[in-house]
């Protein structure tokens, strides 16, 4: 009796765990969210008290999920930790940035913009570019760079400046 009742419990327990390993096979890729690099960090004073930074990525989706971007943001941390937010600068005023500025060099990729969506198991090359209301050498004394992506459903994506 006593056998039996083992036996049959011993079933019954590796019936649950092949359920739930099935589960978590079926739902491998059905994460959201970007994963990535910072590669090209590049700086330029507008004037005394504020500047601009360039910032080239490359990322991935690594989900089955199409990611559809709602916002873009740039963050600066500081050695102390205190975090500071840019302004994000649009795809047709970063062209003439560009056009205005040489100190930045040439433009090598598109802006990552609101609304775009980037499909499961991709990978992309894009840039973002934001002006912080701080001198140059702020920026450049800086412990990193953060690029905050939101997906429209919620989740945020943190791509970081080694």
């Amino acid at each position: 009796m006593r056998n039996q009742f083992a036996a049959a419990f011993a079933i019954g327990l590796a019936c649950i765990g092949l359920v739930v390993a099935g589960v978590l096979f079926m739902q491998r890729g059905a994460r959201i969210g970007l994963t990535g690099s910072i590669l090209k960090v590049r700086t330029a004073p507008l004037d005394e008290n504020s500047s601009v930074v360039v910032l080239d990525f490359r990322f991935s989706n690594p989900g089955n999920v199409t990611f559809v971007v709602r916002t873009v943001t740039v963050l600066m941390e500081e050695k102390d930790g205190k975090q500071y937010e840019g302004r994000t600068v649009a795809e047709m005023d970063a062209k003439r940035l560009f056009e205005g500025i040489p100190l930045l060099g040439q433009k090598f990729t598109d802006t990552l913009v609101t609304q775009e969506k980037i499909p499961g198991h991709t990978f992309q090359d894009r840039m973002v570019a934001a002006r912080f209301d701080a001198p140059e050498s702020r920026l450049e004394s800086r412990k990193r760079f953060l690029v905050r992506i939101e997906d429209v459903d919620g989740p945020i994506s943190e791509i970081s400046e080694k």
